[in-house]
Order: C-alpha cells, then sequence, then structure tokens
C-alpha cells in the first residue's frame, strides 16, 4: 500500500512539473542615484531622479539605467501631485539583449513631522510600455502592464536639523495589473535601512542596504536582490524670499 501510494504521488508529480520548478535568483546590486526637486513658485516645481544600477558582485555589470522627470503641484508644502516619464533602459544579461521602457507616471507624496521623527508617503501609478524580446531577440511590439507603488518613510534625526546625521526605514510594495499580467500580480517589496547625513537644509546623502523580493512573470521564478544604496537629495527652491 505504502509503495502504491509512492507511486501515485511521483505520477502525479511527473504531471505538475511546476511545483518542483520554483527558483529563487539572488543578485548583490550596487544602486546610485540623484533626486531634485526645484521649486518655482508657491504652486509648482519640477521632478528628476536620474539612477543608474550595477549587478553581478555589485559592480561587475551595469543593470539599468532610469532617467525620471515630472511637473509637481503642491497643495500645500506637505501634500504635492507629480505627473511625469520615465525612460528606463535595462541592459541584457547572460547574452539576451538590451531593452528600452517608457514609463508615464503620476503620484502624490505627503510628509508629516513628528516630535522624534518625520514620516514621508508616496503613492504612484505607472503605465509601462516595455519591448518585447522573442527568442532571444529585441521586435517592435511593447508589453504594457500598470504598477502601483506604495512607500513609507521614516527619518530619525540623531541630533538638530542640519549638519546632522540621521536614520531611516523605508518599505516599498510593488503591485501589478494589466491583461497581461497572468501570474505576478504582486510585483516586488523592498526593504531599506540607512543612514544619511543632512549637509544643508537643502541637501543630504543618504547610504542603505536594501533587501527586494521580487515574483518575475513566469510565476514560479524569484529573485532575491541585496543592494548597497548611495542617493543624493537635492532641494531648490527658487521663490523670492519673503520681506
Amino acid at each position: 500500500m505504502i509503495k502504491q501510494l509512492g507511486l501515485i504521488a511521483g505520477l502525479l508529480g511527473l504531471g505538475h512539473p511546476a511545483f518542483s520548478q520554483k527558483s529563487t535568483e539572488v543578485r548583490d546590486q550596487l544602486w546610485l542615484a540623484y533626486f531634485n526637486q526645484t521649486r518655482f513658485t508657491q504652486k509648482s516645481g519640477l521632478w528628476t531622479d536620474l539612477h543608474i544600477r550595477f549587478t553581478d558582485n555589485f559592480i561587475r555589470q551595469k543593470s539599468q539605467l532610469f532617467l525620471r522627470f515630472g511637473y509637481t503641484y503642491y497643495f500645500t508644502d506637505d501634500v504635492r501631485l507629480t505627473l511625469g516619464y520615465a525612460y528606463i533602459h535595462t541592459y541584457g544579461q547572460s547574452g539576451s539583449p538590451d531593452f528600452p521602457e517608457h514609463r508615464p507616471w503620476q503620484q502624490i507624496q505627503w510628509f508629516e513631522k513628528k516630535k522624534v521623527f518625520s514620516l514621508t508617503q508616496l503613492f504612484r501609478i505607472e503605465q509601462r510600455y516595455r519591448r518585447k524580446i522573442v527568442a532571444g531577440e529585441l521586435t517592435d511590439a511593447y508589453a504594457f502592464n500598470w504598477r502601483f507603488r506604495y512607500s513609507i518613510g521614516f527619518i530619525f534625526p540623531l541630533k538638530g536639523t542640519t549638519k546632522t546625521p540621521f536614520l531611516f526605514l523605508n518599505d516599498d510594495l510593488y503591485v501589478n495589473a494589466g491583461k497581461e499580467i497572468v501570474n505576478n500580480y504582486f510585483d516586488q517589496n523592498r526593504l531599506v535601512l540607512g543612514v544619511g547625513y543632512q549637509f544643508t537644509r537643502h541637501i543630504n546623502a543618504q547610504l542603505a542596504f536594501m533587501y527586494a523580493f521580487q515574483q518575475l512573470p513566469t510565476g514560479n521564478q524569484y529573485l532575491n536582490i541585496n543592494a548597497v544604496r548611495l542617493y543624493i537629495y537635492h532641494n531648490i527652491d527658487l521663490r523670492k524670499a519673503k520681506d
């Protein structure tokens, strides 16, 4: 009887190979980025962020290049709406070709200052148009899907407001939607822990470790990313000083 059950289980396993093909790839990466928010008037400004990412033992190979721009409308100093466009260039891995992505995006941010920390929240919607690769060749066709991102971050200043170090913790959740999404409605989650330094009221640098867990489109393949992140944040205020 035991042998018969074992044989049945083996046959079931052969009939459903996907259940035994789950795989997880681990990548060590380096992410470098510059973020700029330039405010022109009380209500309007410009968002710019530039990224370069490396993979394969952190720095051996370029992974992605991001150029992201947007127009920001300030409801208040603490609530902001941004509409923008991003171009992403993904470098091919293991012989696959490079491919571009065009990504219109919209987001709302809101900020709160508490007694011992500052809280930042962001909700972003992206429309992703990515060139398709068929049989290892880049085609003229595009795949499309929506992606929704919710981000929450905590900043803990260690002293004062400027020329001071701080600690920060972020968590980002990404969810996919659209007709072409079959398996990975959950896209990924990124958890970030780091330290920063506020050089002036307008510029700070942040060094962090990020752990990301991502489900790939095939559904049974997963990606774990261990990344070192160095980000520069630069805010420029061009409004005329009040008397």
